[in-house]
C-alpha cells in the first residue's frame, strides 16, 4: 500500500528531495504486533520498505506475521515482550537495535480490555489494564525516544488509542482511563519534542474486526442472554456507518501519519470509527 503516488516529493530539512511514503532504510517497532491492528500495521510498514520488529506475548502469531512479511519480500523480525514488565521493555529495545538498528518509528499498539462496571473492577484488573495499556506504552516510548529524536523530522511515535480515549463507555472504566491517559501522554510528548522534529499522534479506532471485538460480543451474550448476532448489531449501531472498521483501515491512517506528508501533524487524535465520535 502506498499512501502517495511515487512521483510526489517533499523536501527534508537539508533541502534534499525524498519520496513520500517510502520507508526504505527505516526501522519500525510495533508492540502487540501478532494480531489484528498490530499485524496489519506491521505488514503495511514492511510493504513500504521498513525493517519491522513486532513484539507481543505470544510467539506463534508473531512468527506468522514475520513469515508473511518475508514471503512478500519484506524485512521483519519478532521478539517476545510483555510491555507491563520493565525488564521486557529494556530487552525489546536492545533486541531491536541488535537485529535491525535504531528505530525511527514506534507504534504502541499492545493493549488489553476487561468488561466490568467501575464498582465491580477490582484492584488486580485495574492494575493490569493500566500496566499494559498506559504504563507499558510509556516505558516503550521512553526506551526508544533517544533514537526517535535522533531521527529528526522522520521520527514518529504513534499510539493506538480508541474512541474510549475521548468518551466514556459502559463497563469499561479502567480501559477508558488507560486510553484517555494515552492521549494526554501523546499531547504532552508532542510539545516536548516538537522543535526536534519527530511527531507524536494517537489513532483512535471504534470497534474493529479483532479478537477484542469478538470478546466484547461474547461478554454481551453472557451478560444479557442475547444471541451473538444481536450483540454484534448492538455494537455496530454505535457507528453511524453501522459496521466495524477493519484493521487495514486503521493501518492506512497510521501509514499516513508515518509518511513525510504528515510532518506538520503532531499532538492529534485521529478517529477511525465510522463517525462515532466527531471531534
Amino acid at each position: 500500500m502506498r499512501v502517495h503516488p511515487a512521483d510526489e516529493r517533499v523536501k527534508d530539512d537539508s533541502g534534499s528531495i525524498s519520496p513520500m511514503g517510502s520507508l526504505e532504510g527505516r526501522v519500525a517497532v510495533v508492540t502487540g504486533g501478532g494480531r489484528g491492528i498490530g499485524a496489519a500495521i506491521a505488514r503495511s510498514l514492511a510493504a513500504e520498505g521498513a525493517h519491522v520488529v513486532v513484539s507481543g506475548r505470544s510467539q506463534g502469531p508473531l512468527e506468522e506475521v514475520v513469515a508473511r512479511v518475508r514471503a512478500d519480500g519484506g524485512k521483519a523480525d519478532w521478539t517476545r515482550c510483555d510491555v507491563s514488565r520493565a525488564e521486557d521493555v529494556a530487552a525489546l529495545a536492545a533486541t531491536v537495535k541488535k537485529v535491525a538498528g535504531p528505530a525511527s518509528i514506534v507504534v504502541n499498539n499492545a493493549g488489553i480490555a476487561v468488561s466490568a462496571k467501575v464498582a465491580d473492577t477490582d484492584d488486580a484488573a485495574w492494575d493490569e489494564i493500566i500496566a499494559v495499556n498506559l504504563t507499558g506504552a510509556f516505558r516503550v516510548t521512553r526506551a526508544f525516544l533517544p533514537d526517535v529524536v535522533a531521527a529528526g523530522a522522520r521520527g514518529r511515535i504513534i499510539y493506538i488509542g480508541s474512541t474510549a480515549s475521548k468518551i466514556g463507555f459502559y463497563y469499561a472504566g479502567a480501559y477508558a482511563a488507560s486510553k484517555h491517559g494515552l492521549l494526554g501522554l501523546a499531547r504532552t510528548l508532542a510539545m516536548e519534542i516538537a522543535t526536534k522534529g519527530p511527531t507524536v499522534n494517537v489513532v483512535c479506532p471504534g470497534w474493529v474486526e479483532t479478537d477484542m471485538a469478538e470478546e466484547a460480543v461474547q461478554n454481551i451474550v453472557t451478560r444479557t442472554g442475547r444471541t451473538a448476532v444481536e450483540a454484534r448489531r448492538e455494537l455496530e449501531r454505535m457507528s453511524p456507518q453501522r459496521r466495524f472498521v477493519t484493521p487495514d483501515e486503521v493501518a492506512a491512517v497510521t501509514m499516513f501519519l508515518v509518511s513525510d506528508a504528515a510532518r506538520g501533524v503532531t499532538g492529534q487524535s485521529w478517529g477511525v470509527d465510522g463517525g462515532q465520535v466527531m471531534t
